[in-house]
Order: C-alpha cells, then structure tokens, then sequence
C-alpha cells in the first residue's frame, strides 16, 4: 500500500500497456521506482530537517570527498551544470553551512567546503537519510537486493556502451534481444 509520501506520485508504467517493447517498460518501471523514492525523501527532508535535497545532495558531496572541491567538481558529482549549484552554494554559503574561497593555485577557480554548521547538519542527516532508503527497499530479502544490484550494473554498461558512438543511429546498434 503507497504511503502518503508517494501516494500521488503518477506512475509512469501506466502510460504503456502491456503490450509495449520489454525495454520501455524497464526504462519506465525504473523511473517510476526512482521518482517515488526520491518523493519520498524530499519529503521527509523537508519535515524532519527543514531542508531540501539539493542541499543534502551538497553535503553528501563533500562528505564524501572529504575535502574541498572546486565548483566544476563539486556539479560534476552532482551531474548538474555550475550554474546550477551557484545560487544554491551561495544560499547555503549565507546559512553558514558551506564556505567559498579562492583556489590557491588557480585564481579563476572556487573551492567549497562544508563549515562546522553543514558538517554537524549532515551527521543527524545522513542516518536517517540511510534508513529510509533502507525501508523503500525493505520489501526484498538480501539476495534479491545482490541480484538487483548486479543486474543494475549491467544494465549501466549497457547503458554506456550504447551511448558510446553518438553519431551511431539506430540503424547500426544491434536491436535487442534477450539472452537466453
């Protein structure tokens, strides 16, 4: 039964039959799975913390670097453009949760890095972060999980591999076919 969190969310997969082509109906079903999940947690964010997912995105960034990043790798990780984490570093710079400074060796640069404040908010964070993602995927055992989380790795390879020739049309791409 859908929680109030993802209740509303439309799902994609309604927007095809049945009869539509195997892979279309993966690629719906997973961002079906993808914008629920996320729902979710910008939800929960918001009411357990007062704070966005772009935020917690920041923090998450840094964390995991664990070190200061430039603006360019900082949206690299974050698979968005600079300009769009500019207004976002600056509002957080003004919350006292990130600080910006000059790259020491390349003036045209800026480093971001998490203040005492980001680091603290991201530590009461992150667990509960962990635990929701825990409990959208309660409903698979831990082998279910593993198979998933292999099958997931080959469909990135796929994923790239068929990304990797961007003047090759569909006419020279093998269509696919399922292995047997």
């Amino acid at each position: 039964m859908p929680t109030s969190d993802t209740a509303l969310m439309p799902d994609r997969e309604a927007a095809v039959g049945n009869g539509a082509r195997l892979p279309l109906r993966i690629w719906l079903r997973l961002l079906t799975c993808v914008n629920m999940t996320e729902a979710m947690v910008r939800a929960r964010l918001h009411a357990q913390f007062g704070t966005t997912l772009p935020r917690f995105d920041v923090l998450a960034a840094l964390d995991a670097a664990g070190e200061e990043l430039s603006m360019g790798a900082l949206s690299a990780r974050l698979m968005v453009t600079s300009g769009n984490v500019t207004g976002l570093i600056r509002a957080m710079e003004q919350d006292g949760l990130v600080e910006r400074r000059r790259h020491p060796g390349d003036r045209r640069s800026t480093l971001i890095g998490m203040t005492d404040a980001g680091r603290a908010l991201f530590a009461h964070m992150a667990p509960a972060h962990a635990r929701w993602i825990e409990q959208a995927m309660a409903g698979m055992d831990r082998t279910e999980a593993t198979e998933l989380w292999d099958m997931l790795g080959r469909l990135k390879d796929s994923v790239r591999d068929a990304g990797s020739d961007p003047v090759a049309g569909p006419a020279k791409r093998r269509a696919w076919v399922p292995k047997s």
